[in-house]
């Protein structure tokens, strides 16, 4: 079983345990609602705690594996990229994680794309209700009058 089959079992099981495994202690996730990765297997494995809890009806739906230049130097390593779906606060979402693996067949960075962009907005605003709730993010400030 690839790294990339374990992904998804643990994220279709739900199994954070299973998914710190399968982590870099310094692995990256670039989400499509921030600009700045999230960056280590804390804040990371937080994050996926709150998207396992958001996502409604989650579902791989395909997989492609290959090689793929990530990190500064552009250096080339194995990937895959899992195609998704879900439903997130009534929204039907299309997405694609993209993993990237390092010597060890650990997940060293992943890349989500999601579309349409108002499922983008949705799925920002229930991350980040989710991350102020379980103390990783600060609760934003009150909109100015």
């Amino acid at each position: 079983m690839t790294t990339a089959d374990r992904f998804r079992t643990a994220v279709h099981d739900r199994d954070l345990v299973a998914l710190q495994a399968l982590f870099t202690e310094d692995i990256r996730l670039y989400s499509p609602v921030r600009f700045t990765p999230f960056e280590g297997r804390p804040a990371v494995l937080g994050l996926f705690g709150v998207l396992l809890r958001t996502f409604e009806d989650f579902r791989y739906v395909g997989q492609h594996s290959g090689t793929c230049e990530t990190g500064a130097d552009g250096t080339p390593s194995a990937s895959a990229a899992l195609v998704f779906r879900t439903v997130v606060d009534g929204k039907q979402v299309h997405g694609v994680d993209l993993l990237h693996f390092d010597e060890d067949a650990k997940i060293k960075e992943i890349a989500v794309m999601v579309r349409p962009q108002s499922a983008v907005r949705a799925l920002g605003e229930a991350v980040l209700a989710g991350l102020v709730a379980d103390g990783l993010a600060p609760a934003p400030a009150p909109a100015e009058r």
